[in-house]
């Protein structure tokens, strides 16, 4: 006689999980069918055109975006303490690679995202977002996405404006009060 192996049970995916593949179908043919409706307007060459111009102008988006988070954190390394403005950089990264993909509706998207009074309402819904998830119940392990952002929030390193930073306290030795003339090495990065 042979053993039949009980059927593992599939392990339940969360409603995000479960939800997510279809928002991308959804999204895919409102997509196409939203390109060829502008190709019955303008014509297939013009349609390709602004298809290419989508590509080109989301690389300089992202290229611009890129250069302005590199100039703020050269900044931030010459003074510390100065208080930046945030540069609002994953924002427009993402409209630079909704412009890329092609797609007339991911453009749409994407110029919410550029613009200033729909960005700030694309960060109060992220902030709102990631504030619930954060103060979300369920248990470590449940949720990865949850667990991602408790897992941020515990490994970030805080300014010193009156938050934790780590470190080690070191008291000089007690000795001659006089001028320090040994050899010291350079402190590495």
């Amino acid at each position: 006689m042979s053993q039949q192996a009980t059927p593992a049970r599939p392990t339940r995916r969360g409603r995000l999980a479960r939800i997510v593949p279809l928002l991308i179908a959804v999204w895919l043919v409102l997509e196409i069918w939203l390109v060829t409706v502008v190709a019955g307007w303008v014509g297939w060459f013009l349609t390709l055109v602004l298809l290419l111009a989508g590509v080109f102008l989301g690389g300089t988006v992202i290229k611009r975006a890129g250069a302005r988070a590199f100039r703020a954190a050269v900044e931030l390394s010459k003074d510390p303490q100065s208080a930046q403005p945030q540069t609002g950089t994953s924002m427009t990264v993402l409209a630079g690679v909704l412009l890329i993909l092609p797609g007339f509706l991911s453009d749409l998207l994407a110029a919410t995202l550029l613009l200033p009074p729909t960005r700030a309402v694309w960060r109060a819904v992220a902030r709102r977002l990631t504030g619930s998830v954060l103060r979300s119940t369920a248990p470590v392990g449940a949720d990865r996405f949850a667990d991602a952002m408790r897992l941020q929030e515990q490994l970030r390193i805080h300014r010193p404006d009156g938050k934790i930073v780590q470190g080690e306290v070191v008291d000089p030795p007690a000795g001659p009060k006089g001028p320090d003339t040994e050899y010291r090495p350079p402190i590495a990065p």
